[in-house]
């Protein structure tokens, strides 16, 4: 059975997965707060010693105790729901993964710890949040014994595998950045993990020495999947990885079928993004400066002349309403996808609160955007009641009428036929497979390696 959960948590700002102290359970509201601009500027990770460690004198608690907090945090929470994760995240020590400047109290939050960023302040290296990293380590099916390949180093969540793999498991850790590697081979040695095996190559190649993997697991944000992840992996292997679709990321568990790859678990995540051979960067374009930008990650709408949609922006807005309405706290995830999911040119908004609040997104950082190389019509959301929210759509330009009417019908679509199901079925091909036709609504996404099938079914249809 597949399993479709929707997190606010790590949709990506400033190129890092935002913390879940930020967020609020997907409540459609939350998400123009969810997104806001931080002015947190976390400087590279110094080195002391040959690896990087938290703590300072203004921590209020120990190691020890903060990790126990946090711990219990998780389990409550329930993202911790094995003996065996419990066990890993209450023996590893995240705080000496962390740079120096961070305190403890920081370094066992359930949040992000950002350990290295490029020139332009993007993030390029981190520790993924930890309610994160537990449902990974759960989605991997993980057993004693176990051989894992993870792509993205930082040695803590690696650290993490190891414990639950047990003295007879094989962890390997590769990154591309010899300082994330270096870094992590230090931690790792500091923490008591000496045999975790970490190298500095390209996520594209693996790590074939090492190979079969019972699992493999990535931890950045991948648009395909390269050969050599599924060459390496056990034919009853299972591949966790954020795949992004047309935009939209989602961390999703893999299994083999026959030719081909079906996702059995999603969760909406956002992680660093892909560096070496298989980068890929979506295309973003200004459409208002810096206040708004446009987010494009096919190559039909990277096609279109949009030289207009500047101009379409200073006109009048088109604004209407459609008849579906959303408690608060309540995940509305797919109606993202749903919309990605449409053979239409599509993108995805950015718009500073501050600077562009007229244009009033349902999503400050990447709102759901249907196009025409003239016209720009994206999801909103206003508040009706204490207990009641409501969808709809804001057009500009001169199509913006007929753009703004299927968008809402879009809606009404999917409240209809896909928001009480378990949610699209995804299968990924390898390149040169043809996948299945089908008489259902269906995205597909082809990259250099791969196709991604993401089909919408209902209730008693097949995919």
């Amino acid at each position: 059975m597949r399993s479709w959960r929707g997190e606010a948590e790590s949709c990506p700002l400033d190129g890092w997965p935002l913390p879940a102290t930020s967020r609020v359970q997907a409540a459609p509201f939350v998400t123009s707060a969810l997104y806001r601009r931080r002015a947190l500027r976390i400087p590279p990770m110094p080195v002391h010693g040959g690896h990087a460690m938290a703590g300072s004198a203004l921590d209020t608690i120990s190691a020890g105790e903060a990790r126990a907090r946090l711990v219990d945090q998780l389990i409550a929470d329930g993202r911790i729901t094995s003996p065996a994760v419990e066990q890993a995240f209450r023996r590893v020590p995240r705080h000496l993964f962390a740079p120096h400047d961070v305190s403890i109290d920081a370094a066992y939050a359930d949040d992000v710890v950002v350990t290295k960023r490029g020139p332009d302040g993007r993030a390029t290296s981190s520790i993924s949040a930890p309610w994160l990293q537990a449902v990974m380590l759960h989605a991997a099916r993980l057993r004693p014994g176990a051989r894992v390949l993870e792509v993205g180093s930082g040695g803590y969540n690696a650290a993490l595998i190891a414990e639950v793999v047990g003295p007879h498991g094989t962890v390997t850790s590769i990154d591309i950045d010899p300082d994330v590697t270096a870094h992590a081979r230090a931690a790792l040695d500091t923490a008591g993990y000496p045999h975790v095996e970490v190298a500095t190559a390209d996520a594209e190649t693996g790590r074939p020495a090492s190979a079969a993997y019972d699992a493999v697991i990535v931890t950045v944000e991948a648009s395909d999947l390269p050969p050599a992840w599924l060459d390496q992996l056990a034919p009853d292997g299972t591949l966790v990885v954020p795949l992004r679709m047309r935009g939209n990321t989602r961390c999703l568990t893999f299994t083999r079928e026959t030719d081909h790859l079906i996702a059995i678990d999603s969760i909406v995540c956002g992680f660093v993004p892909m560096q070496g051979a298989a980068a890929d960067p979506v295309t973003r374009r200004a459409l208002r400066g810096d206040e708004v930008t446009l987010s494009i990650d096919d190559p039909d709408t990277r096609a279109l002349n949009l030289d207009a949609l500047p101009t379409a922006l200073s006109g009048p807005q088109i604004v209407a309403w459609s008849a579906v309405t959303i408690p608060p706290a309540t995940s509305f995830d797919s109606l993202h996808l749903w919309l990605a999911s449409q053979p239409l040119p599509y993108g995805q908004l950015a718009v500073d609160r501050d600077r562009a609040a007229d244009l009033q997104p349902q999503n400050w950082v990447a709102c759901p955007a249907l196009l025409t190389d003239d016209s720009i019509t994206y999801l909103s959301i206003r508040r009706l009641d204490d207990g009641t929210w409501q969808f709809g759509a804001r057009g500009y330009g001169p199509q913006a009428v007929p753009l703004t009417r299927h968008l809402l019908g879009l809606i009404a679509d999917w409240d209809r036929h896909h928001r009480s199901t378990p949610g699209p079925h995804i299968a990924i091909y390898p390149s040169g497979t043809t996948p299945p036709p089908t008489d259902q609504p269906c995205l597909v996404v082809a990259r250099r390696h791969s196709t991604t099938t993401i089909t919408w079914t209902t209730s008693g249809s097949r995919a």
